[in-house]
């Protein structure tokens, strides 16, 4: 039940709702439970929660120019540069704040999601590995 909740915890503070896991992962670290599966279960909920957003972002992308909120030029200039330093920018899907507006973006711009995906996972995995080390 620990690691579901941590998982849950996870998925759901990488979607666009303001929740943290970080504090749930140090509590079960400093209760005894198995680090590295922790570390596990909240990657794989955190990098689900990113690829929720990009999917949000996806097929939001119409409903934004249909109701005129966005201008595809717009979106096809935002492309090239995203295709050019988005990788960059996914590196950072982890800080608080802009790392779940990021993923929500690569979306709408269609980010290649091979691309999406080993990128939100390295940098998920590793905001979580230096969690863990900083408590061990």
């Amino acid at each position: 039940m620990i690691y579901l909740i941590l998982f849950l915890s996870a998925f759901i503070s990488a979607t666009l709702f303001p929740l943290g896991s970080e504090a749930l992962l140090i509590y079960d670290i400093k209760e005894g439970y198995n680090i590295y599966f922790l570390v596990i279960v909240a990657t794989i909920g955190n990098s689900l929660g990113s690829l929720l957003n990009y999917f949000l972002g996806l097929k939001g992308e119409e409903y934004l120019v249909e109701k005129k909120l966005i201008n595809e030029k717009v979106i096809l200039k935002s492309k090239s540069y995203f295709d050019k330093y988005g990788s960059i920018s996914l590196l950072f899907s982890w800080l608080p704040i802009i790392g779940d507006p990021i993923t929500f973006v690569a979306g709408i711009l269609k980010y290649d999601l091979k691309k999406f995906i080993v990128l939100v996972v390295i940098a998920k995995l590793s905001r979580y590995l230096f969690i863990a080390y900083l408590v061990v």
